[in-house]
């Protein structure tokens, strides 16, 4: 039996190794303008997070347009040219099987803004200055 080396968050590092080529890769390729659709080339996408599954067959992709303008016409356009970013990731990351694309708007900074407006609130205020 292989020994496998985890993170503390349970995911192995060869998970996220191959998570984070697949997230270099597509980010090149969305930043360089190589898709040809008129929606990514005017938007800028940042990819901030790949999670690969266990098998390495499907990567569930996180995205956020700048400024979060546009989120669903951007993710409609990512999900229209998963063909080509597929074939991208499979001719540059060297793995066994190329891995099917799974596009989705990351809400970590939406939640990051609400957990930010929920410690300016007076009450919290008031319970962390007593501290």
């Amino acid at each position: 039996m292989a020994h496998r080396t985890e993170t503390s968050e349970g995911r192995s590092v060869r998970l996220l190794r191959v998570g984070e080529q697949v997230r270099h890769v597509l980010s090149e390729v969305l930043a360089r303008g190589d898709v040809h659709d008129a929606t990514l080339q005017s938007h800028l996408v940042s990819v901030t997070e790949v999670r690969m599954s266990p098998d390495l067959r499907h990567a569930t992709v996180f995205v956020k347009p700048l400024l979060g303008q546009d989120e669903e016409v951007v993710l409609k356009a990512l999900r229209t040219n998963t063909a080509y970013l597929q074939s991208e990731v499979a001719r540059r990351v060297n793995t066994k099987y190329a891995a099917k694309l799974k596009f989705l708007a990351d809400e970590s900074f939406d939640e990051g803004g609400k957990i930010d407006q929920i410690l300016r609130t007076p009450h919290v205020r008031q319970d962390l200055a007593e501290e």
